[in-house]
């Protein structure tokens, strides 16, 4: 696979577990980016934390890129559940990425359809979704939840909120909802750079979302590192 992957976290909860087991770790500050170089699981990486919100995570994607050489990237991290039957500490694995809050209708266009661009919807790497799957199902994690390989959709919002969720629901119909995962995968198409984003769901995206968000955060972020993790050792 992957000569270097580069895995990319919003917030410090979502990398720092894979940081600490990290060997032969060398961290070089970038843009105001710290990029942690060395590998996990004998695989070479670069792990970084994008900050939160879409054009953290495309500034982020596009310089592991272009300077630190990465050939694949995975996004982990934690997201507001959508897909019917999917509950709290749940996964999802994207099969594509789009934007829900892309509004471009007064000229035309779709809600959530890019102006001018071939495409919307960032497909992910199969091989990269298929390895996460197969994973998924040799964990002891996976006796108490699922993973759905489904459509991830990003936008600079925290979806807490039943009205706004069931909106985003009729757009787009997506697995989950999150704030940097489409951008990432824009980057990544762009640059033609295989990408897959795992979330482990930290609330419904609802009314309650607030308070059920505050209470898994933690615990959503290291499951989905730990999938991140068991993944590089079948690579």
């Amino acid at each position: 696979m992957a000569d270097k992957i580069g895995i990319i976290g919003a917030m410090s909860v979502e990398v720092e577990q894979l940081k600490a087991v990290m060997q032969e770790k060398s961290d070089i500050v970038k843009g105001g980016l710290t990029f942690s170089s060395g590998l996990l699981g004998g695989k070479p990486v670069v792990v970084v934390q994008s900050g939160v919100g879409k054009v953290n995570a495309a500034l982020c994607a596009q310089r592991l890129i272009l300077e630190f050489g990465v050939s694949r990237i995975i996004n982990t991290g934690i997201a507001g559940a959508m897909a019917s039957g999917l509950g709290v500490l749940d996964f999802v694995v994207s099969t594509g990425a789009l934007y829900h809050d892309m509004d471009a209708t007064g000229f035309g266009y779709k809600v959530t359809q890019i102006p001018q661009m071939d495409v919307s919807v960032f497909e992910a790497d199969r091989e990269m979704v298929e390895l996460a799957k197969s994973t998924f199902g040799s964990m002891e994690m996976s006796k108490g939840h699922k993973i759905v390989a489904g459509l991830i959709a990003s936008g600079d919002q925290f979806i807490s909120d039943r009205s706004r969720k069931e909106k985003i629901k009729s757009d787009c119909n997506p697995a989950c909802v999150e704030m940097e995962g489409a951008a990432i995968a824009h980057a990544c198409y762009l640059n033609k750079t295989p990408f897959v984003i795992i979330r482990c769901m930290s609330d419904m995206a609802d009314d309650s979302g607030e308070s059920t968000y505050d209470f898994n955060e933690k615990t959503a972020a290291e499951l989905s590192a730990t999938l991140v993790m068991k993944m590089l050792g079948a690579i």
